[in-house]
């Protein structure tokens, strides 16, 4: 009886993730930058692969935008460092923020490259 409990749990847990995650994708936000020069922007494609990651396709989400993975290090190492007073933690943030930064640089450079700006 137990197991039917958690089993139906896990599904509705599931099928709740997997409409918020439709909903996700039906109101993403606009790129500002894009609508207005009709180019993406260094931060396009984050939302999308947001919403990859959610679903569960890293691929996809690594695909969509490489940049996530080392934001999302990041923001967790920040949210650490500042509950649990890592040593040494400022001098690792601002190397994941270099790392982000190099991240995004290197991305759009290769979009401008492969003419994937539209």
């Amino acid at each position: 009886m137990f197991t039917h409990v958690r089993r139906s749990g896990s599904l509705l847990l599931l099928s709740s993730l997997d409409g918020f995650t439709h909903w996700l994708e039906t109101h993403l936000l606009q790129c500002p930058f894009k609508k207005q020069f009709l180019i993406d922007c260094p931060g396009c494609g984050l939302q999308r692969s947001l919403v990859a990651l959610l679903r569960g396709d890293i691929s996809q989400a690594w695909h969509y935008y490489p940049p996530t993975f080392p934001m999302i290090v990041l923001f967790v190492f920040t949210f650490l460092h500042i509950r649990l007073a890592v040593p040494q933690g400022a001098f690792i943030i601002r190397l994941l923020y270099i790392t982000c930064a190099i991240f995004i640089i290197v991305n759009y450079s290769l979009k401008i490259y492969n003419h994937q700006l539209l």
